[in-house]
């Protein structure tokens, strides 16, 4: 798949302008899933969407990126970004690993309440309940939380740090800091 130009024109910025949306959004949604387990129900399968939806974002900014390193002049700064735009994806593959496993989690709460008050055609017994045991557990949901917050701070730090060294590269010496005379 040739995601290096679009309508013409180089596609990378116009990736880069929905991941540097998605990504501190879908980060942020995770955190909020991870603490408020009727902000997770609420959400529901969106959750895992926005997750999955930011890693593709990802990969399509990142082989984007990679088709215009080949087409720019060669620089430290372009060097320096695209060596940091790699390093997102892992940040984008976990953002989507916990945005599912916050969503089973949180599916999960409920059937534990189901189970201990015997309510009928919940299964009190097999591996439901058990996994169910497990994701109620205090020591499970503040190891999740530590990892989700960890990740989901990660991820906003990167994604800031690639897109100010790409505004560094694409931008330096570029323009004045003085007007123009057009407009006057």
């Amino acid at each position: 798949m040739d995601v290096g130009l679009i309508n013409g024109l180089p596609g990378h910025p116009f990736f880069v302008h929905g991941a540097v949306v998605l990504v501190p959004l879908t980060a942020l949604a995770l955190v909020v899933c991870a603490l408020s387990s009727s902000a997770a129900r609420r959400l529901g399968w969106v959750l895992p969407v926005m997750g999955l939806v930011t890693f593709v974002l990802v990969v399509l900014t990142t082989e984007a990126g990679e088709w215009l390193e080949d087409r720019v002049r060669e620089s430290a700064l372009v060097e320096e970004h695209s060596e940091m735009g790699s390093g997102l994806t892992p940040w984008a593959i976990a953002l989507f690993v916990l945005t599912v496993a916050v969503w089973l989690l949180g599916r999960a709460g409920p059937r534990r309440e189901r189970d201990l008050r015997g309510e009928a055609g919940s299964p009190a017994s097999g591996g439901a309940a058990a996994v169910s045991r497990l994701a109620s557990s205090l020591s499970v949901r503040v190891l999740a939380m530590v990892i989700v917050l960890v990740v989901a701070v990660g991820a906003a730090i990167q994604v800031y740090r690639i897109g100010d060294s790409g505004a560094e590269a694409a931008w330096q010496g570029r323009f004045s800091t003085s007007r123009s005379g057009a407009g006057r």
